[in-house]
């Protein structure tokens, strides 16, 4: 089986700014942790068609395999860290697989 680079796209309101700084101080080192790299963000995205997802910040971020990216989202450490996301943000979270290379 080939690997393929997995995407998360991640709509979030931000409802509580201190707890989703605790998040953030946290979630950079356990993205390197399982291979990830942060790709960008945006406070203000457009909407060019279609309905507007959750207000606020727009995040992207890769991983290079499905194993990679399931493994930081069930890692313990994560999961605990993510308490402060909950608890700070309104959030949607998906999972994108790439294409595979070509060959």
């Amino acid at each position: 089986m080939t690997n393929i680079s997995v995407y998360v796209v991640v709509n979030l309101t931000i409802n509580d700014a201190d707890e989703y700084r605790v998040y953030e101080k946290g979630f950079f080192p356990l993205l390197k942790k399982h291979n990830g790299t942060f790709i960008t963000f945006d406070d203000s995205p457009e909407v060019l068609e279609g309905p507007k997802p959750l207000p606020g910040r727009a995040i992207i971020f890769s991983f290079p395999s499905e194993e990679d990216a399931n493994n930081w989202w069930n890692d313990v450490d994560y999961q605990e860290l993510s308490k402060h996301r909950r608890a700070g943000t309104n959030a949607t979270i998906q999972l994108i697989k790439g294409l595979p290379p070509r060959e």
